[in-house]
């Protein structure tokens, strides 16, 4: 899918959004999202691309969603002032980013997003000054570093639908993030999806029980059957 805002390729930046509400947002951050991931029928996972820059963060908040050339950052400054307390700022691209993509956004960005409640950044391109962000405690999800500075001259859009990943993200919806990706949940589904992992983790917790109780998942996943259908056979020597 095409991050184009619209048919006639309209620059927009718009100001007031839907955003899901903060109490049931704040519920979902520490779940993880391997857990929110499966628990809402494996969807929604912006790819194994993204990786985060700092380790032991786990993160949810609203989507501020801006679209830009992989090398140019002035849509970012343009989102800045639409965002408010508990966003994500997620950055999408016009074309497929390349690693030889400039570093589009940095600390003093990100000081900005910090002022503003901002709780991080989800990037389909470069960042630079990554000892900095880890330092000021700005979380971080890209998919290059890199030293080389942003450009200033092509527009793009502020809380327009984008796509990452083959998923698309809306503003407003809700983005999870820690060490072992991104999720993206539509706005509309975030009470669902919070039930949802409640369940799922309540399952969790149960396995966890029988397996430090000795019990095999290979057993309890009911999973011979499947092996000997696939032809693996046990030895004893």
């Amino acid at each position: 899918m095409s991050n184009n805002p619209t048919a006639r390729n309209r620059h927009v930046v718009v100001r007031n959004i839907e955003r899901t509400p903060l109490d049931l947002v704040d519920e979902l951050a520490p779940i993880g999202t391997a857990s929110v991931h499966e628990a809402i029928g494996k969807r929604g996972y912006l790819g194994a691309e993204l990786r985060p820059i700092q380790q032991d963060v786990r993160i949810a908040g609203n989507a501020v969603t801006v679209l830009v050339h992989p090398s140019d950052n002035i849509m970012i400054h343009a989102a800045v002032e639409v965002c408010t307390e508990g966003d994500v700022l997620v950055v999408a691209t016009t074309a497929p980013a390349h690693p030889s993509a400039h570093g589009i956004f940095g600390d003093l960005l990100a000081t900005s997003l910090q002022t503003r409640g901002v709780r991080g950044l989800v990037i389909d391109t470069g960042v630079r000054d990554t000892a900095d962000l880890r330092g000021m405690g700005f979380p971080v999800w890209s998919r290059f570093v890199s030293c080389q500075g942003p450009i200033k001259a092509n527009p793009g859009s502020v809380n327009v639908p984008v796509t990452i990943g083959g998923i698309i993200i809306n503003p407003g919806d809700v983005i999870c993030a820690d060490d072992d990706g991104v999720v993206a949940i539509p706005r509309s589904e975030a009470e669902w999806a919070l039930q949802q992992s409640k369940a799922r983790l309540a399952t969790e917790a149960a396995t966890r029980e029988r397996l430090v109780n000795g019990e095999l998942s290979v057993d309890f996943y009911r999973l011979r059957t499947i092996l000997a259908d696939l032809g693996v056979e046990y030895l004893d020597e």
